[in-house]
């Protein structure tokens, strides 16, 4: 089997990121990438650099404001502002707004368009986020022509980036991206979200959707980040009523208590009649990731990989979170490795 990567995310740096009124060091380190495809590699997949970023790609997943925005808000604020040292923060948010003006200071648009401070924008930040959004699609396209299953190493991750915003160190839903390719043959795509953190941006592009169901088991959300959604009252709307499925989990929560979780999910995911797959494939779940959300270990991910393949269903892989670089290529190793079992 294959795996998809790119360089470009060698150029997005995050040296500092704002958590809880906080400045700190982010988690998102570019020396991840590598750790992951050397495990891959040991688990016999195969790399196919992706050279080549298609903005048509992201058609379908976000507005087109919001991929413009992206385009040009570095240069944007550098005209108006000067070069941001440690890249652009939004410092004010739109929660009392009232009316549709698109606003013209790019100091405004930045907090129209991005959630909160984990996702500071950079000047390299579109090049390598858009890499990342076009290696999923080039994955999502392998498994349309015949590839049982295809593994897109994205950074930056994608799963908090709605459809007209960013946040969460993510700026392109990359797995939308490639559920949305698969759409092209598929019915209807089982997109399943297994980081630790809720995928509210996946959630918010297919909410009023039936063509994905998007089922996430994530860290109850009350109390942890994204906060404002994840809860297990959400469950779509309009012709998407039914077609989410929450499940917010208790921070003690171990492996045995997971993969019961993780079977009910999939037991009535199946009931939706999917012709693909796409993994939303976090490892900061796991006990030692400085995320400190719930308690898996690492052999847990080798069961989880065998549930997925269960399914028997045209996959695509997408990596999102898993910040301890101890943990994360042992993580790949034992889900691959369950995965091919």
């Amino acid at each position: 089997m294959r795996y998809f990567a790119g360089c470009k995310h060698e150029l997005h740096h995050l040296p500092t990121v704002f958590s809880l009124s906080q400045p700190r060091r982010s988690n998102d380190v570019a020396a991840r990438p590598g750790l992951l495809a050397a495990a891959a590699e040991r688990c016999g997949w195969e790399r196919v650099e992706v050279t080549e970023a298609r903005e048509a790609c992201l058609e379908g997943v976000h507005s087109p404001r919001y991929v413009a925005f992206l385009r040009s808000i570095y240069a944007d604020w550098v005209a108006a502002y000067g070069p941001p040292p440690d890249g652009i923060f939004p410092n004010v948010f739109p929660t009392m707004r009232t009316g549709d003006r698109y606003p013209d200071d790019p100091a405004a648009r930045v907090g129209l368009h991005m959630h909160d401070q984990l996702a500071p924008i950079h000047e390299h930040t579109f090049a390598a986020a858009l890499e990342a959004a076009t290696i999923a699609d080039t994955a999502a396209k392998a498994v349309l022509g015949g590839d049982r299953a295809a593994y897109a190493l994205c950074r930056p991750s994608g799963h908090h980036a709605g459809r007209d915003c960013g946040g969460g160190a993510t700026y392109l839903n990359n797995a939308g991206v490639a559920a949305q390719t698969l759409l092209s043959e598929a019915k209807r795509v089982l997109l399943v979200d297994i980081d630790v953190h809720h995928g509210n941006g996946t959630q918010d592009i297919f909410y009023e959707r039936d063509d994905v169901h998007f089922v996430s088991l994530h860290r109850d959300p009350a109390q942890y980040h994204p906060y404002f959604w994840g809860h297990a009252e959400e469950r779509g709307a309009g012709p998407g009523t039914g077609f989410t499925r929450n499940v917010p989990l208790p921070s003690d929560t171990e492996d045995n208590a997971y993969l019961a979780a993780l079977d009910t999910a999939l037991e009535e995911a199946l009931h939706k009649t999917p012709d693909a797959l796409v993994v939303s494939m976090g490892f900061d779940a796991h006990v030692d990731d400085p995320s400190k959300g719930l308690r898996l270990t690492t052999d847990a991910y080798r069961p989880i990989g065998q549930r997925f393949a269960a399914l028997r269903l045209p996959t695509v892989l997408v990596q999102e979170g898993g910040y301890n670089l101890e943990a994360v290529p042992h993580c790949l190793s034992a889900f691959l490795t369950g995965f091919q079992s």
